[in-house]
C-alpha cells in the first residue's frame, strides 16, 4: 500500500505564525509561547461560556477541540515546516491518534492528553523526531500527556488480551497525519472487536469498577467525594460507555447500543447525570487550578456558587448543591444495574454466580412472581408489582429471609414500578408490616435498606425519609449523607444485637436483649435524623415529622409517643455525658428526670452508641464509651433506688495520685490498643492552684497536642486530675509516630504542674484552606442551675490550635477557679464546658459579672487565623451540631458572625 500524499489545505492564521518561527535561535520555546498563547485565549473563552451556564458535556467538547487546535497546528509545523518528508516512504508513515477520553471528544480543564503514534511497523529516525518534538513542546506547555508510540499489528495483538489497550483503542479518534493509515487500523480494530466475546471485555470492565471503588471507598454517599472514579462518578458512566462500544464498535459513542439498552427515561437520565457530573468536574477544576478530582470540604461552596446555587430558608447553597450530586451518583448507581439486568438476558454478560456452573438455573421461592435467579433474587416481571404493589416491600423481605442479593432485574423492575407507591400504599398495614420486619427482625438490615434506598422505594413509600436522602451536612464531623450515616446506625444495631461489637460496646450488647419493643428501637433510628435542616431545628421538626410518619404507618399510639420522646431526644446522653459533670449528684439527677425509666434508658444508651459509631471512622472510641456508660450506671442505680452519690475521680488513679503527692505532679500516659482508638489518653495529678488548667492547656499547645477530649476534676482536699484525649496535626494519637514527642510532653507537664516554667501558648497559625472553609457560628452559654455547687459555662466555636488554653487563661484571668472541665470535638468545631467558681469558691450569680465572662469569652471566640495564602476561599455556614439547652440555662447568646455566601 502506497503512503497517501497529504492534503493540501489553505493554512491558518496560527499555522502562517508557527512557519514564521523558523530559522529562530530556539524554536521549540518559541513554538511552546506561540502556542501557550492560543491555548490560553482559548481557554479563557471556554471558561466564561461555562461560567455564564453552558452545559458540561458541551464545555468538556470544547476544551478538546481547543486542545485539538493546537494538536493539529503543531503536528502540521513539525511535519511539513520543521521536518518535511515530500516523498516518505511506505515505513515513515505516521498518524496521531486521540485514545482514552480524549478520544471520546471531551476534556476537563486540566485533563491529561492520551496520544498513540501510530506506525505501519517498526520505529525510523524520521518517525522518532516527530514524535519526541511534539511531545517535548507539549511538555513545555506544561500539559500532561499519556503516550504510546506502536505498530499496527502491536496495537491489534495487545487489544485482544488487555482490556486495558482494547477500552483505551474504543474511544480512538483520528487527528493528524496519515488518514488512510488511521483508517484502515481502526476498521481492522473494531471488526475483531465486533467479532470477539464481550463477555470477557465486559467482566474485566465491571470488576474494573468494582476494584477502584473499593480503592476510592465503596460508599456512594461520602461526604467528601471522587467525580471522577467514585462510586456513582464519571468512570461509572463511562463504564457503560465502553460497553456499548464494544458491543458496537461502530457505533458512534455506543449510541445504539444505549438506546436498545436503556428505556427512554433511563436515557435522559443517563445524559443528564452525564452533563451535570462534567459541569461539576470542569468547575472543580478550575476552582482548585489543577486535575483535583476529589470535591473537597474547602472546594464545594466555591463550586456551588460558581455553579449558581443559592441557600434556601435554612439549608445553604453548598448544601443543596451537595445534596443534588448525591441524587445524580445514585442515579448512575441505578443506571448500571438497569444495563446489567438487559447484558444478563442477553447473556452478553458473565454473572459472579453459580449460574455459570448451572445454566439457566432458577428457584421457585414460594411467592408468586418471586423467583430465584443465578443465586439472586428475581422476579416473573414487572406485572408483579402492578398486580400488587405490597410486593414491592415483600421483596426485600424475601431477600433478607432467603439471604439474597436483587437481582439487576428485579432492581430495575422496583424503579420503573415507584408510581405504584401511593397514599393507599403507604397506609397498607401489610407494607408496613414488611418495611418493620426489615427494619427489627431481619437478618442484614443495612444491606437490604440500603438496595430499597438505592431503588428508590424507601424513600416513596416512607416520604420523611426521602426528604434526607442524598442530603448533607456541611461541616468536618459526618463522613456520610444523612441518609448513609442512618442506615449505618441501624446496622451497627443489628450486629450488637448479634454479639458482633462485644468487645467495642459490652454494656450496649449486655443491655440490648433487655429492650422490650426492638420495633420501636429501629423505628426511631431510622427516623431519628429526618428533622435536619428543618426551621424548628433538628430535634423539634424531627419529633413532629416522626409523628405523621408512625400514625402513617398504623403504629400503636403508645409506641408512637416513645418513638417521639427517642427522637426529640436522642441527642441527650451524648451531650449529658460529654458535656457535664457526670460526678456531680446534679447532673445525674437531671438527667434521669428527663429520661424517666429504666426503658428509655436503655433504648436511649443503644441508639446514642450506634449514633456516634455511625457518624463517620474513628469518631467512637473508649473515651466516649466510658463517659456514655459511667453516666448509664449512675443513672440506672438510680431508677433501682440508690442513693446518689458524688463519685471519686481519683479512684482509678490511686498510683497517679500517689506519686503526685510526693513529687507536686505525676503524669501517665496510655494509648488505646484497640481498632477505633484514634488518641493518646494523658492523666495528670496534681495539688490545685489558680492558673493550673491554663498552664497545662497552654503546654499542650506549645506541643502542638491537639486536644480532642478533656475531663477535669478537683477532690474537696485539693487535689486535681486532668485527663486529656490529644491528638497530633495528623490526627493520628499523639507520639503514636514519634514517641519522643510524648517523652517531651509528659516532662513539659509535670514542670507546669508544679509552676516551674511559665508557658505562653504559642502564636496563632495561618487557617489550613480546610479549616478555612467553615464559618462557625460561635456560643456563648451560662447556666447557674446546672450544678448544685458552680456555674457552668458552655462555649462554641471555631476548634483551632491553642483555643482551649486561651479559654482557659480567659477565665483565670477573671478571678475564676475552673473546678471541672469537659472538652469535646465535633470535626471543626469544639464544645468546651467548665465548671467555674470565684476566689472564694462560691457560684457566681452576679449579672455584672457574667455579662463580663461572656463577653470576654465572646472575644476570644472572635479571633480568627489569617486566611491561607494561596486561592481564594469561599466560606460557607458551618452545619452546627449545635451546644444543647440543657438544664434551661438562663443566659445564651450567639456571638454575630459574618454574612454567609449564598
Amino acid at each position: 500500500m502506497s503512503p497517501v500524499p497529504p492534503v493540501i489545505a489553505e493554512l491558518s492564521d496560527l499555522d502562517r505564525r508557527l512557519d514564521a518561527l523558523v530559522g529562530g535561535p530556539n524554536v521549540r520555546a518559541e513554538v511552546a509561547t506561540l502556542l501557550g498563547a492560543h491555548h490560553a485565549a482559548a481557554r479563557h473563552r471556554i471558561g466564561s461560556k461555562l461560567a455564564n451556564g453552558l452545559g458540561g458535556v458541551e464545555v468538556a467538547r470544547l476544551y478538546c477541540q481547543a486542545a485539538d487546535e493546537i494538536l493539529i497546528a503543531l503536528w502540521r509545523f513539525t511535519t511539513e515546516t520543521l521536518y518535511p518528508s515530500p516523498a516518505p516512504n511506505e515505513a515513515e508513515r505516521l498518524s496521531l491518534i486521540a485514545v482514552g477520553g480524549y478520544g471520546r471528544g471531551v476534556l476537563a480543564p486540566f485533563s491529561d492528553l492520551d496520544l498513540l503514534f501510530l506506525r505501519p511497523w517498526k520505529t525510523t529516525a524520521r518517525t522518532e523526531t516527530v514524535a519526541a518534538f511534539v511531545l517535548y513542546v507539549l511538555w513545555d506547555l506544561g500539559l500532561k500527556v499519556g503516550s504510546a508510540a506502536r505498530a499496527v499489528e502491536e496495537c491489534l495483538s495487545l487489544s485482544r488480551t488487555d482490556m486495558v489497550v482494547r477500552t483505551t483503542l474504543l474511544e480512538a479518534r483520528y487527528l493528524a497525519g496519515d488518514r488512510l493509515l488511521t483508517e484502515d487500523f481502526l476498521w481492522r480494530f473494531r471488526g475483531m472487536v465486533t467479532n470477539a466475546d464481550p463477555r470477557p471485555f465486559i467482566a474485566a470492565k465491571l470488576e474494573e469498577r468494582a476494584a477502584r471503588h473499593e480503592k476510592v471507598g465503596a460508599v456512594r454517599y461520602r461526604v467528601e467525594p471522587n467525580i471522577k472514579d467514585g462510586k456513582g462518578g464519571l468512570r461509572d458512566l463511562n463504564t457503560l460507555f465502553w460497553i456499548a462500544r464494544s458491543l458496537a464498535p461502530n457505533s458512534v459513542l455506543g449510541a445504539a447500543v444505549l438506546d436498545d439498552l436503556l428505556t427512554a427515561r433511563e436515557r435522559r437520565t443517563f445524559e443528564e447525570a452525564f452533563d451535570f457530573l462534567w459541569r461539576v468536574r470542569a468547575h472543580l477544576h478550575l476552582t482548585a487550578g489543577r486535575a483535583e478530582e476529589k470535591l473537597t470540604f474547602d472546594l464545594q461552596p466555591e463550586v456551588a456558587r460558581r455553579m449558581g446555587w443559592r441557600g434556601r430558608g435554612d439549608e445553604p447553597a453548598v448544601e443543596r448543591f451537595m445534596r443534588r450530586y448525591f441524587l445524580v451518583a445514585r442515579d448512575v448507581g441505578a443506571l448500571t444495574r438497569a444495563m446489567s439486568a438487559t447484558l444478563e438476558a442477553r447473556q452478553q454478560k458473565k454473572t459472579m454466580s453459580l449460574s455459570r456452573l448451572i445454566p439457566g438455573r432458577k428457584r421457585n421461592l414460594g411467592v408468586p412472581g418471586f423467583i430465584e435467579e443465578g443465586g439472586r433474587l428475581s422476579v416473573t416481571g414487572p406485572e408483579v408489582f402492578a398486580d400488587d404493589p405490597v410486593k414491592l416491600l415483600r421483596l426485600f423481605v424475601c431477600a433478607d429471609q432467603h439471604d439474597l442479593d436483587v437481582h439487576p432485574h428485579a432492581f430495575s423492575a422496583v424503579t420503573r414500578s415507584l408510581g405504584l407507591v401511593t397514599p393507599k400504599l403507604r397506609r397498607n398495614p401489610e407494607a408496613t408490616a414488611a418495611l418493620l420486619h426489615i427494619l427489627a427482625h431481619g437478618a442484614r438490615p443495612y444491606r437490604v435498606l440500603t438496595i430499597m434506598n438505592e431503588t428508590g422505594l424507601l424513600g416513596r413509600f416512607l416520604p420523611e425519609w426521602g426528604r434526607i436522602v442524598g442530603q448533607t451536612q456541611f461541616n468536618m464531623y459526618h463522613a456520610y449523607t444523612v441518609d448513609e450515616h442512618t442506615l449505618q446506625a441501624i446496622g451497627i444495631i443489628n450486629d450488637i444485637a448479634r454479639g458482633k461489637l462485644k468487645h467495642d460496646h459490652p454494656n450496649a450488647s449486655a443491655i440490648i436483649h433487655l429492650i422490650a419493643d426492638p420495633e420501636v428501637l429501629m423505628l426511631a433510628m431510622l427516623l431519628h435524623d429526618v428533622g435536619k435542616g428543618g426551621e424548628r431545628g433538628q430535634l423539634e421538626d424531627g419529633a413532629i415529622a416522626a409523628r405523621r410518619a408512625c400514625e402513617r404507618l398504623g403504629v400503636d399510639p403508645r409506641r408512637i409517643e416513645l418513638v417521639v420522646w427517642l427522637v426529640r431526644n436522642h441527642l441527650a446522653l451524648s451531650d449529658y455525658a460529654q458535656k457535664r459533670d457526670t460526678s456531680d449528684p446534679a447532673t445525674i439527677r437531671a438527667f434521669a428526670e428527663l429520661v424517666g425509666d429504666p426503658e428509655r434508658l436503655r433504648l436511649l444508651q443503644v441508639l446514642t452508641v450506634a449514633d456516634i459509631r455511625a457518624v463517620g471512622p474513628g469518631v467512637w472510641n473508649s473515651w466516649k464509651g466510658q463517659l456514655i456508660t459511667s453516666l448509664y450506671n449512675a443513672t440506672e442505680a438510680l431508677f433501682r433506688g440508690e442513693d446518689v452519690q458524688a463519685l471519686d475521680p481519683l479512684a482509678d488513679h490511686a498510683d497517679l495520685v500517689a506519686r503526685a503527692a510526693q513529687t507536686g505532679a505525676a503524669v501517665e500516659t496510655r494509648q488505646g490498643p484497640g481498632r477505633i482508638e484514634s488518641t493518646t489518653q494523658i492523666s495528670l495529678a496534681a495539688r490545685d492552684r489558680p492558673g493550673l488548667f491554663a498552664d497545662l492547656t497552654a503546654a499542650l499547645a506549645a506541643a502542638g497536642a491537639d486536644v480532642t477530649g478533656a475531663r477535669v476534676a478537683t477532690t474537696p482536699d485539693g487535689t486535681v486530675l486532668d485527663v486529656f484525649q490529644v491528638q497530633d496535626g495528623a490526627d493520628a494519637p499523639y507520639g503514636q509516630n514519634e514517641p519522643r514527642r510524648l517523652t517531651t510532653l509528659v516532662a513539659a507537664l509535670e514542670a507546669a504542674a508544679r509552676g516551674e516554667t511559665p508557658i505562653a501558648p504559642p502564636p496563632m497559625p495561618a487557617a489550613t484552606p480546610r479549616r478555612a472553609v467553615f464559618d462557625v457560628r460561635p456560643v456563648v452559654m451560662i447556666d447557674t442551675a446546672a450544678s448544685d455547687t458552680a456555674t457552668v459555662i458552655e462555649v462554641s466555636g471555631a476548634d483551632r490550635p491553642g483555643l482551649l488554653a486561651e479559654l482557659s487563661r480567659t477565665l483565670t484571668d477573671l478571678g475564676l477557679s475552673i473546678r471541672s472541665a469537659h472538652v469535646a470535638g465535633y470535626g471543626e468545631r469544639a464544645v468546651d464546658s467548665f465548671y467555674v467558681v470565684d476566689r472564694k469558691g462560691r457560684k457566681v450569680f452576679a449579672e455584672q459579672i457574667l455579662t463580663e465572662i461572656q463577653t470576654a469569652l465572646e472575644a476570644v471566640l472572635e479571633r480568627t487565623p489569617a486566611a491561607p495564602a494561596g486561592r481564594r476561599i469561599t466560606a460557607a455556614r458551618a452545619s452546627a451540631r449545635d451546644v444543647s439547652d440543657l438544664n434551661r440555662p438562663i443566659r445564651r447568646k450567639a456571638v454575630s458572625t459574618s454574612p454567609e455566601a449564598r
